[in-house]
């Protein structure tokens, strides 16, 4: 399903297009293609060190994906998350890399502005636009929890989403229901895949997640019309691959079994294992451990003292209890305590310590006898008369 997504025409404007026009240099565009996060993945896929003029021969070509993004049931925190990229900032992002058409929390407009955007953004783009949903459909009582313009969000996703070319699921909600979704799940709430089975999607779950993963996937499918390898929830590899535990700043400690106990307990202060607060990191598969937030060392959950939740995972985030510890699958469990760095002693007997102190005794003897003999000798030989003496006199 995902290998005959659709191109986009080469009559939109190409990103190398959109820089030119804005007096971007081509030096800057270099640094660009060298520091964007999301150039790792789209530049392996042409050699395992991809320089960054490869990146940008290639990304340069990329034709600016129109976007349209909509909101369900969510607390706007992908899109929060997205605001805070550095490279490249909020504005390149939005203005010159891609073309945001229609995003209900940045735009100026409202009300019957708002849906004339989105309806002429529609038809403009028809086909080839891409889809970004963040937060989760409400599929209760027909949808009566919420509704917009006078219709309900099933009805709003499968007219907007059934004329994109690809949609990308932003978030926990979109991707599977979210918080939303916990129990007693009142809203029926669900993900944007169990509506649309059959339409190319892929999900990008995180609470929030990490924008630069959004902006890679974008890329790669406006570059070719593909989506990036996915795993069995849709999810991209490339960001997905590894569980937080196998990077995770303190394993070590798991290893050791050194865990902390209660919050701001010594081993707390000292970066201990989180495992025994209820960390879900051995049973989370995400980038985070890697791809810190803002680009600031340690802007993730575990980074700044607390667990990992789990909100990339369907079965752990918002349905397992937050200080409940979670099941090991893919590894061994950890050992109880610290393995110990002494070494065996056994005791000294009163016979031992008395044949010791007489051997010192005889060689401080033996050594006091042979350095009074010694300095006689030297007392001697320096005497007058000796002979030493009639060797250097006058």
């Amino acid at each position: 399903m995902l290998d005959t997504l659709i191109p986009f025409s080469k009559e939109l404007e190409t990103i190398d297009q959109r820089l030119q026009l804005s007096g971007i240099s081509r030096r800057s565009f270099l640094v660009f293609c060298t520091s964007l996060m999301v150039a790792a993945p789209f530049g392996l896929a042409l050699t395992d060190k991809a320089s960054p003029e490869a990146v940008a021969a290639v990304l340069g070509k990329v034709v600016r994906p129109p976007i349209i993004w909509l909101h369900f049931q969510d607390c706007t925190g992908c899109t929060e998350s997205l605001l805070q990229t550095s490279y490249p900032g909020f504005a390149d992002l939005i203005l010159n890399v891609i073309s945001l058409e229609y995003h209900e929390t940045l735009m100026a407009g409202s009300g019957l502005q708002a849906r004339q955007a989105l309806d002429e953004a529609i038809q403009k783009y028809a086909g080839k636009y891409i889809l970004v949903v963040e937060g989760s459909i409400p599929t209760g009582a027909h949808g009566v929890y919420m509704k917009s313009g006078g219709r309900t969000a099933m009805e709003v996703l499968a007219d907007v989403g059934g004329k994109a070319a690809a949609i990308i699921a932003i978030g926990s909600c979109a991707s599977w229901g979210g918080i939303p979704s916990a129990d007693p799940d009142p809203t029926g709430a669900v993900g944007v895949a169990d509506l649309m089975p059959d339409h190319s999607i892929i999900n990008i779950p995180g609470c929030p997640p990490n924008p630069y993963t959004m902006l890679g996937v974008v890329l790669q499918y406006a570059a070719d019309g593909t989506f990036p390898e996915t795993d069995e929830q849709r999810r991209p590899k490339f960001a997905f691959d590894r569980d937080i535990h196998e990077h995770c700043p303190r394993r070590a400690h798991f290893d050791a079994g050194n865990f902390v106990k209660v919050y701001g307990d010594a081993g707390h202060r000292e970066g201990w294992c989180l495992y025994e607060m209820g960390c879900k990191g051995p049973d989370t598969h995400a980038g985070c451990s890697t791809r810190h937030f803002n680009e600031i060392p340690d802007v993730w959950p575990i980074g700044i003292g607390a667990p990992c939740i789990g909100c990339t995972e369907k079965a752990v985030a918002f349905k397992v209890p937050m200080f409940q510890v979670v099941q090991l699958h893919t590894i061994a469990a950890p050992p109880t305590s610290f393995a110990p760095i002494t070494t065996t002693r056994g005791t000294i007997s009163p016979l031992a310590t008395g044949l010791v102190g007489l051997g010192v005794g005889v060689l401080a003897t033996g050594g006091y006898v042979a350095s009074r003999q010694f300095s006689k000798k030297q007392d001697d030989e320096s005497a007058p008369g000796s002979r030493q003496d009639k060797g250097t006199g006058a």
